[in-house]
């Protein structure tokens, strides 16, 4: 699957994984992205450190970091962008996905 069929990364999604990376205080390949059952929606994102490729990740390599996408989640993120934001309150990554149906009021969880 190409790249951009798969998900996109933003400049401030980037910065914001290579600074947990360096912060780690061991090696890492990446991050993973994953869903699970989760929430009153249904399904949450995963996100971990990745010590190594998975054999059926699908890998997006964007802006200098590697994300990992756990294939049980690639139906789930087609069309993904990944980014972070902070706002005065709470900070965090943030999913716009577009094969959403919905999302839960608190924003934890979605459905498609």
């Amino acid at each position: 699957m190409a790249f951009g069929s798969v998900m996109k990364v933003t400049d401030a999604a980037a910065e914001r994984v290579k600074a947990l990376l360096s912060k780690r205080g061991k090696p890492a390949v990446g991050v993973r992205i994953g869903v699970r059952t989760a929430g009153c929606s249904g399904l949450s994102y995963t996100l971990e450190y990745a010590d190594a490729k998975n054999k059926f990740d699908e890998v997006v390599e964007e802006k200098g970091v590697t994300i990992l996408i756990d294939p049980k989640a690639t139906m789930f993120l087609i069309g993904t962008e990944m980014d972070y934001v902070e706002e005065k309150l709470k900070s965090g990554f943030v999913f716009k996905n577009p094969n959403e149906k919905g999302r839960c009021g608190c924003g934890e969880s979605f459905h498609v």
